[in-house]
């Protein structure tokens, strides 16, 4: 029967754990606890809390709520999320990732710095994403978003150019992005780039490459929303094309198992490691079965 082996450096990152604890231990006292947006982009442990207590609103539904409690996940909002909070009588629990906050901090600082400069403020990230709103909002909308190395020709490189990065993007189109501006820059004005890349993230794709690599059969765990999951599951198909995504153990393909001698099951940062022990489990049975 082939060997099934979990990927010990995959499932949660510090920040997701951390923010899930803390909504844990707020349920477990009592009361009605919402969470602003998915707690982690999984649907499976958004469910598992969900059981537990925990209710999922939209910032449309936070607005209009009063007199509550509300967690914030670990992307971070901006500050217009806590204006309302005040004014609502909202209490927070503020689960934001110290990275996110740190790098929040870093933007507001660069945006209300009064250097008599005409800049940009760049932030390499994905559109629309938690993370990406909560750090557009330190600069009153004003910071201009790239998702890929591509996009940094739209930049006006007449204009000082100051960027920064969503914390769990790619440090190789991260990179691609600064040698670009760095050559297409005018002279007349500055570049300054701040590598604002989650390492407990960056260090996991050498890690799962080896992982990946190692194996003949990969099963990638990953919920749909997740750009994590997206970004590391294309970099277990760049070392292994026999890599495919599940979001659930009824997924999975019992051709694939035939002939595999070696299967591995990996995750995204927001890949709970409960659902990988389930996933690794059902490929147990279903090999028995064969």
């Amino acid at each position: 029967m082939a060997k099934v082996e979990i990927d010990e450096g995959s499932g949660f990152c510090f920040g997701v754990v951390t923010a899930i604890h803390k909504a844990e231990e707020e349920l477990a006292n009592g009361g009605t606890l919402y969470c602003l947006g998915d707690i982690v982009h999984n649907s499976r442990e958004v469910e598992r809390l969900e059981e537990m207590g925990l209710i999922t609103i939209n910032h449309d539904e936070f607005n209009a709520l009063h007199d509550a409690k509300v967690l914030l996940r670990a992307h971070g909002e901006p500050p217009e999320t806590y204006q309302i909070a005040r004014r609502n009588n909202i209490e927070i629990i503020d689960a934001t990732c110290p990275v996110v906050l740190r790098l929040q901090k870093k933007i507001k600082q660069q945006y209300i710095q009064e250097d008599g400069t005409n800049k940009q403020i760049v932030i390499y990230g994905k559109n629309g994403h938690a993370e990406v709103l909560g750090l557009v909002g330190q600069t009153n909308g004003k910071a201009i978003v790239i998702e890929k190395p591509e996009e940094a020709e739209q930049l006006d490189f007449s204009k000082n150019i100051r960027l920064y990065s969503q914390t769990t993007k790619s440090l190789d189109e991260f990179q691609q992005i600064v040698e670009y501006i760095k050559e297409h820059i005018s002279p007349d004005v500055t570049f300054e780039y701040y590598d604002t890349i989650c390492r407990q993230v960056a260090n996991r794709i050498p890690n799962i490459r080896k992982f990946a690599a190692s194996h003949d059969l990969v099963f990638f765990v990953s919920g749909k929303k997740s750009s994590n999951g997206k970004m590391l599951f294309a970099e277990c198909q760049k070392v292994n094309p026999n890599t495919h995504l599940l979001y659930n153990a009824e997924e999975i393909d019992d051709t694939l198992l035939s002939g595999a001698h070696s299967i591995g099951i990996c995750g995204a940062t927001s890949t709970p490691k409960w659902l990988m022990e389930e996933i690794s489990e059902s490929i147990k049975a279903k090999l028995q079965d064969q």
